[in-house]
């Protein structure tokens, strides 16, 4: 058997998906049919789109954000490289973590894969103080254990609302609808 008769080993990760610029759904949406496009990802599920008030310092207009599903044979850094390249794609300048940005993804959980000093840090290092990111995921994955703690998304997500914080609102919509893609 040669190596190219080995079939990859597909990995079920989870994304983050943000946008504070400019049409914001169409770059949601843009960089949901990248992903459904690429060989190397299968999109199995997208949450529905919140939109969320600015988390961080000074002054920004509001996010739209989501969570995608996927299953994937390419390692994380290397998803994360395809990732940032979406970005680009969509105008996103490396000016720093903090700006404004038309498109933000970021892998939140890949696998099993605890990993803290590498690129990227999995699970996602602020995941657990985010609302933003755990209202989408939970509709997608309520139940799935976080590798590094065994707690449920639910169980986090719901520890979060509990607190104050900024300002979150599910949007009515599909992701999907009017790209043709479908999960």
């Amino acid at each position: 058997m040669s190596r190219d008769d080995v079939e990859p080993v597909l990995q079920l990760a989870f994304l983050g998906l943000g946008s504070n610029q400019g049409d914001r759904l169409a770059h949601l949406r843009g960089a949901l049919f990248a992903l459904a496009c690429h060989p190397e990802i299968e999109v199995t599920a997208v949450s529905c789109v919140y939109e969320t008030e600015y988390v961080g310092p000074g002054a920004q207009d509001p996010y739209l954000n989501a969570c995608a599903a996927i299953r994937t044979s390419l390692a994380p850094p290397v998803l994360l490289a395809v990732l940032k390249g979406m970005e680009a794609r969509h105008g996103r300048l490396r000016d720093g973590d903090l700006s404004p940005r038309p498109l933000d993804l970021d892998i939140l959980v890949y696998g099993e894969n605890v990993n803290g000093d590498g690129a990227p840090i999995l699970p996602h290092p602020r995941l657990r103080e985010r609302a933003f990111v755990l209202l989408p995921l939970r509709e997608i994955a309520a139940d799935l254990p976080l590798p590094d703690s065994g707690e449920t998304v639910a169980t986090v997500c719901a520890r979060i609302r509990r607190q104050s914080g900024p300002w979150v609102r599910r949007l009515a919509g599909d992701l999907f609808a009017g790209n043709g893609v479908e999960p």
